[in-house]
């Protein structure tokens, strides 16, 4: 999702303590206390922006920009989550009926939603770019003049469900006016599926729509708990939604939740 004021509120070193011993090993960070008592429970920065390229197999070119390798332990991490949602689905299809064009006997539409950033486009190569160091001027900079790669193996998984018959709908904490921007990044990243304001949605702080109870103050988990409510009106059966963060999960509406890695950022 797009990280918009709200990146601030946790900068890298806050970030690594939430992921714990599960990523740094014993003896780093804990997350044990909300305020660290001793220098012990904080990893180190430089050491963590270590780790982090080095499980994404930072590739340096020559004109000196980075890019994750698809040889990577995130390429292999994403491509086997890919795999088994892929398997989850097609069993999903099998099981209970679903109409291939959404119609007949009452079915409900089968569908699934994705976020955008680092569940469908990956921003390694903009985080690398700008030291991880967020604001909402370098990302507009950076969608504005540049493209994302797809994430590994989420393309071929989003296209195939796509043939499949299942409706692919994108939910993003991306603003309204990046809307042109996500639309070309997705088409030249090679999505297939119809990516119209049937299909995106971004956040419109300025007109937000009338299904969402929160208006422009929602937070991101109403917004896109609230998003999903409405598809699901539009009779719509979301057998997955798919995510980076928590919360792009929490709130319910959708049958199964499929968490995507990202050590590289955290948001509320």
């Amino acid at each position: 999702m797009s990280r918009r004021s709200v990146r601030t509120v946790l900068p890298l070193v806050a970030v690594a303590a939430l992921a714990g011993t599960a990523f740094f090993g014993v003896g780093q960070a804990t997350a044990e206390h909300a305020v660290p008592r001793s220098d012990k429970e904080i990893p180190n920065l430089d050491q963590v922006k270590t780790k982090i390229e080095a499980y994404y197999g930072d590739i340096e070119t020559g004109d000196g920009e980075h890019y994750a390798s698809p040889r990577g332990n995130y390429a292999k991490q994403t491509r086997g989550i890919a795999a088994k949602a892929r398997k989850d689905i097609e069993r999903d299809l099998h099981g209970h009926g679903h109409h291939r064009d959404g119609g007949g006997h009452g079915k409900s539409r089968p569908a699934i939603v994705l976020d955008v950033d680092d569940t469908t486009l990956l921003t390694y190569n903009f985080e690398r770019r700008i030291g991880y160091n967020f604001s909402p001027e370098a990302q507009d900079d950076y969608l504005r003049t540049e493209d994302m790669a797809p994430v590994f193996g989420m393309r071929k998984f989003v296209n195939w469900a796509h043939d499949k018959g299942v409706t692919v709908f994108l939910v993003t904490g991306r603003a309204e006016y990046q809307r042109d921007w996500s639309v070309r990044n997705l088409k030249k990243a090679g999505y297939d599926m119809p990516v119209d304001k049937e299909h995106f949605f971004l956040k419109d702080e300025k007109n937000p729509p009338a299904y969402l109870e929160c208006g422009s103050d929602c937070t991101t988990v109403e917004y896109k708990s609230g998003t999903r409510a409405h598809i699901e009106d539009q009779g719509y059966d979301i057998l997955a939604n798919f995510g980076d963060q928590y919360s792009d999960l929490a709130g319910g509406h959708a049958a199964r939740e499929v968490k995507l890695p990202n050590p590289m950022y955290y948001l509320p």
